[in-house]
């Protein structure tokens, strides 16, 4: 890969975080720190994306992460149009080849996309000119919330490697799961993962994670703990007794994070399913919890992203999902 630090990614399209380094992952939260620091002035914006064009392409709901990249490319200067599936023609039958094809046809300059199906993103990407950004893709990844997250952190701590990250909760269904993964491993964190067998995908200890199925084991001594929500909308069957017994043994209370060190931070994804895997009071802790922060740091986070693949010369590969150079679909 070439050197981030000469103003340009080594990348067109950002499908994932799987197929980055250590440096450009640091190159990216640095710039994210900048653009931190412009987003808390009067004046936010610039127009380093003046005359160009964002479509935002959102197949799944979403408030979060849909805002922030809107008001991203917003602050940057860019054209920014929402296209969701319900409203387009998507809904009536075309493919996403030849959605892709009747965007291309349009010249935008970058395409932000969240798909339910793991893989579509990349595949849209093979079709299309322009950047593809990966806002969410099945189960499979959602590099920008790795990357925000990663963020949150340092801005508090200081640094990433050498900590002790719990991830707990419906790792088997979170996309940001395997994102932070390998965010945290590329790193040099040590990472956790804390669920009911049920929750967790096979073949955990390939991904570099030590396993726990008892919260109070797998806090201890951490210094952050992320939880993540129950995505009952992917469950297909029984994954948990009921959200009352599940809260019992891994929803977040002050017995369970009493076991993690007394400074450990909270974060959250979200949306928060209060008084399932959160309590509200822990959530709302202004000492503890980094929860609004972290949606703070996503705004800068996908503004530097925006920047950065701007500046991307035509010939540069893809970084596909399985790091490799043709971005196909895993």
């Amino acid at each position: 890969m070439s050197d981030i630090s000469a103003n340009q990614p080594p990348f067109r399209h950002l499908l994932g975080i799987e197929g980055l380094s250590a440096p450009d992952i640091t190159e990216i939260l640095d710039l994210s720190d900048e653009y931190v620091a412009q987003n808390r002035q009067v004046d936010k914006k610039r127009s380093i994306l003046g005359g160009r064009t964002q479509i935002n392409l959102f197949f799944e709901t979403s408030t979060r992460t849909r805002t922030s990249f809107e008001l991203a490319g917003k602050r940057l200067g860019a054209d920014v149009i929402n296209m969701t599936a319900t409203a387009s023609a998507i809904k009536k039958g075309e493919t996403l080849i030849d959605t892709a094809a009747t965007l291309n046809a349009m010249h935008p300059d970058t395409l932000v996309v969240r798909h339910p199906h793991s893989g579509a993103v990349a595949l849209l990407s093979q079709k299309m000119d322009c950047s593809v950004i990966n806002a969410g893709d099945g189960s499979h990844e959602h590099p920008t919330q790795a990357l925000l997250d990663a963020l949150t952190i340092r801005r508090r701590l200081g640094h990433l490697h050498g900590l002790t990250v719990a991830i707990c909760g419906d790792i088997l269904h979170s996309r940001v799961a395997r994102s932070n993964i390998m965010l945290l491993n590329i790193m040099g964190a040590h990472v956790r993962a804390i669920a009911p067998p049920t929750l967790l995908p096979g073949q955990m200890d390939r991904m570099g994670v030590d396993v726990y199925h008892n919260m109070e084991k797998g806090l201890r001594d951490v210094d952050i703990v992320m939880m993540l929500r129950l995505q009952n909308e992917r469950m297909n069957g029984a994954y948990v007794p009921s959200t009352r017994e599940y809260y019992h043994f891994f929803g977040l209370d002050q017995a369970k994070l009493s076991k993690a060190k007394p400074e450990a931070l909270i974060m959250h994804p979200g949306p928060m399913n209060r008084g399932v895997e959160i309590d509200s009071e822990l959530a709302d802790d202004i000492n503890r919890s980094v929860i609004r922060e972290q949606v703070e740091m996503g705004v800068a986070v996908r503004m530097a992203v925006l920047d950065l693949l701007s500046r991307r010369p035509s010939n540069l590969p893809p970084i596909g999902p399985s790091g490799g150079p043709d971005g196909g679909a895993s």
